[in-house]
């Protein structure tokens, strides 16, 4: 006890203190554990010996200890807290970024392409909604015992769809099958495969088929424009597809939709100058003329004159645009804009309007044609017979070959370049239509002693079927030349090629061509003027020269008073021992029965009543005869009677409807099947 007060009373500190102390002194944690173990068995010794602790200086030192402790867990506390709300509020966005990637997607909304339809507002191509199937690779990987199953629902072989999955192993996201029917979809969903989901996509449907096949064209898998007016038009109909954030859960089901990140816009629908009627017969009667000339082809086209919209354009042989891959690409080609072929005699009307605008013949300019044919370097320009003496409408009438010769031969080169050129040949149509093409027209420079001489009746030029057609429309629009256009209401402006007096001029020479005596008559039509020119020329043979195939033309017009119709038809390879191969008696015909159809589809008054009114009187009194003298009622002569006017369609009535009977049985032809 006395060792302890003296201690004390030296000022030295208690064993606790000295404790303490080595902590601060020595630092380490386990010296710290040793000197507090020496500090408590001193204490202990001490209290033996009956020395009383400091406990007032020890209980101070305790309490201000436990609230340093208790003040750096609360610290802690707070830090914990405050970078809790600095991660989960304040600073997010990288863990939502991370959590985003892992559950929200960004999604297409699929938009349906703008309808396609004729002047009248007939669908000529529509979108239906469809279903594509699709999978995660990931997840169906982890169900392969489901592939047989799955594969027997898509149709396709289990070998093969496992094979497609290893290839896409580590993808997210393959196409199982595209484009069918929602209730196949449903089907194949049904069998709730882990993995497996469809979406909702658009395929584009042709209800004319076969018939608008090349002006149309089609589109692809991904309902892009191909071909046709889908291509020159595809980015006015696609539209714009809209895309919206989901959150999908583990199993890849949409469950919240979360935001709206674009609308979708949906394309534009477009009216086209086609006619669909019209349209209808001009195929129709392409059909039948290579079924009866045993053709290999065969193109027209319709203009109307006076805006120089394109109310039809065919094309044999032709395709399913509903199926374009199950053809020959070689039906693909719209040859009316593509193909090009010498225009032969359709020429020649072309040479004689040259003729008269340069003041160096009229219309009764007589010219020898004897003895039907005439030199031209080292070949012969023959006519098909020795016509004699002619004017310059009987030229047109006979389609005399040496006569157009001889009006072009004193015409200077240059001149006649350029008043060829001016009516669009050897330059593209303009009608904005994907491959058209130029034709062929070369320059004087290039020209050999021979080819002015030939070029007057259509040999050693090249021009397509719708140029062709162009020309004739401005030679009956009074000398104005319109680009022909195939969207309704763009309306090209004009240019004058020809003055107007030439213009009638040319029209009265062309109407002898369906007249009595003229090359033509097959053409003619009950109740109209007819204005038009035959033409026949040989193929180019691929060896060099000429082969002994040809095409077959008739180019017309349609009244002659008041024009409304251009048309061309051209007929290539006729087999000439059915109909022969010239253009009256192979492509004449088809003119005449679509462009009875059409003047009367149209509402097209007759500017030939005369002969109409005697004909039906001829019918009548031969009826009369056969009837005993006895008056019978009014008869409708029988070249009439296939092209009377339909009764107006109603709105609701079907396709078929609207057309002439012999149109109307068989409209569905060439349609989706």
């Amino acid at each position: 006890m006395s060792g302890a007060r003296k201690n004390r009373g030296n000022g030295r500190s208690g064993p606790l203190d000295r404790v303490l102390g080595a902590r601060a002194g020595r630092g380490g944690l386990d010296r710290l554990v040793e000197n507090l173990g020496d500090g408590f068995a001193r204490l202990r010794e001490e209290r033996g010996r009956g020395n009383k602790p400091r406990g007032r200086n020890l209980q101070f030192n305790l309490r201000n200890r436990l609230m340093l402790v208790g003040g750096a867990l609360g610290l802690c506390a707070v830090a914990l807290v405050a970078r809790a709300l600095d991660l989960q509020v304040i600073s997010n966005d990288f863990y939502r970024q991370q959590g985003d990637a892992r559950s929200l997607r960004e999604i297409p909304i699929p938009t349906s392409r703008g309808m396609i339809t004729d002047r009248n507002g007939e669908p000529l191509a529509v979108s239906t909604p469809v279903e594509s199937v699709w999978a995660n690779p990931k997840e169906l990987a982890k169900n392969t015992e489901r592939l047989p199953e799955l594969a027997k629902a898509l149709d396709v072989a289990p070998d093969e769809l496992a094979r497609k999955l290893a290839q896409r192993s580590g993808k997210e996201f393959m196409y199982l099958k595209r484009r069918i029917n929602p209730d196949e979809a449903r089907q194949i969903l049904a069998l709730k495969v882990p993995g497996v989901f469809s979406q909702r996509e658009f395929r584009r449907f042709y209800p004319q088929g076969e018939a608008m096949a090349h002006v149309l064209g089609y589109t692809n898998i991904d309902d892009r424009g191909q071909e046709g007016l889908e291509l020159a038009f595809d980015h006015e109909l696609r539209g714009k597809p809209g895309t919206k954030r989901v959150i999908r859960d583990g199993a890849g089901r949409i469950v919240e939709n979360v935001d709206l990140v674009r609308s979708a816009e949906p394309g534009k629908d477009l009216t086209l100058t086609l006619d669909r009627r019209i349209q209808y017969l001009t195929y129709r009667e392409l059909r039948r003329a290579l079924n009866d000339t045993g053709a290999s082809s065969a193109s027209a086209v319709v203009l109307d004159i006076e805006t120089g919209e394109v109310l039809a354009m065919a094309n044999l042989p032709t395709y399913n645009p509903n199926l374009p891959g199950a053809g020959n690409r070689d039906t693909h080609r719209n040859r009316a804009v593509t193909d090009v072929v010498e225009p032969g005699s359709t020429m020649k009307p072309v040479t004689v309007a040259a003729a008269l605008s340069k003041g160096s013949v009229t219309p009764q300019t007589l010219v020898n044609t004897t003895p039907g044919w005439m030199p031209n370097g080292r070949y012969r320009i023959t006519d098909t017979h020795n016509n004699g003496v002619l004017t310059v409408t009987g030229v047109i009438t006979k389609s005399s070959n040496v006569g157009a010769a001889k009006l072009a031969l004193p015409l200077p080169n240059d001149y006649y370049y350029n008043f060829i050129h001016s009516f669009g040949y050897g330059s593209k149509p303009g009608s904005g239509f994907p491959g058209e093409s130029s034709g062929l027209l070369a320059p004087p420079q290039r020209w050999s002693g021979t080819t002015k001489a030939t070029m007057s009746y259509g040999y050693g030029l090249s021009a397509t079927p719708l140029q062709i057609a162009m020309v004739y429309a401005a030679m009956a629009n009074g000398g104005k030349l319109i680009a022909p256009t195939f969207v309704k209401g763009q309306r090209n402006e004009g240019k004058q090629v020809l003055e107007p007096v030439v213009a009638g001029e040319i029209m009265r020479m062309m109407q002898t061509v369906t007249e009595p005596g003229g090359t033509a008559k097959q053409a003619a039509i009950l109740g109209y003027h007819v204005a038009g020119k035959t033409g026949t020329t040989r193929k180019f043979s691929a060896t060099g020269g000429y082969s002994k195939k040809y095409v077959s033309l008739f180019a017309g017009v349609v009244p002659v008073e008041k024009p409304r119709f251009s048309m061309v038809v051209v007929v290539s390879e006729p087999d000439p021992t059915k109909k022969g191969y010239y253009g009256g008696s192979v492509s004449g015909p088809v003119f005449r029965n679509v462009m009875d159809g059409a003047l009367r589809l149209m509402d097209v008054a007759p500017d030939d009543i005369e002969t109409w009114m005697a004909v039906q009187a001829a019918a009548e009194a031969k009826r009369q005869k056969q009837n005993g003298g006895k008056p019978v009622g009014p008869v409708v002569p029988a070249s009439t009677r296939s092209a009377a006017k339909p009764p107006l369609r109603p709105d609701n009535a079907p396709i078929a409807a609207g057309l002439p009977a012999t149109v109307a049985q068989a409209s569905t032809h060439g349609g989706a099947q």
